[in-house]
């Protein structure tokens, strides 16, 4: 697997390296934002005049990385924001979001997105993780999943804003 992974706890990001790498997986890291989106932009550049402008089409079923990796909190931008605008380059990459909010935060921050991301929360077991990021097949599952809890998510909302509005029963 390609890997791009942006973290900026320098100790984290070299475990990940080491991880990976001895796995014979090819990883590329940095410790920003708009540093990931650059290398992103290059990379997926690359990789689509590799394919050929007759392929413009498939562009978005392949990838340039198998998998990004993006650390929430991050200088200059964090990774809701980054994986924003790697899904408007490509709505297909898969993206795997760390951090130590909680899962309700993450899945709040995410509804700006409106595409699938998975999320691991810090900490986490290394061997866990490392199952994630190799299970590619989980992905379409996710995508389902999602598009589940924003239905449920819409409906409770909708429920609560009408009872909100709803008139109350009031003694004469």
């Amino acid at each position: 697997m390609k890997l791009l992974i942006a973290e900026d706890d320098l100790d984290i990001a070299l475990f990940y390296k080491v991880v990976f790498e001895g796995r014979n997986h090819h990883v590329v890291t940095t410790d920003n934002g708009e540093d990931c989106l650059t290398i992103y932009r290059q990379e997926f550049e690359n990789f689509a005049s590799r394919i050929g402008s007759t392929a413009s089409d498939n562009r978005q079923q392949q990838q340039a990385f198998d998998t990004v990796i993006l650390d929430y909190k991050m200088p200059k931008l964090n990774g809701i924001e980054v994986a924003k605008e790697i899904l408007k380059i490509n709505p297909k990459q898969r993206i795997i979001i760390c951090s130590a909010h909680s899962r309700e935060f993450l899945f709040h921050s995410q509804k700006e997105i409106e595409k699938p991301l998975e999320f691991v929360q810090k900490p986490f077991d290394p061997q866990t993780f490392i199952d994630t990021v190799e299970n590619q097949l989980s992905y379409p599952g996710l995508q389902r999943l999602n598009q589940d809890a924003i239905i449920t998510q819409e409906l409770d909302h909708s429920k609560r804003r009408n009872h909100l509005t709803s008139p109350t029963m009031q003694p004469h």
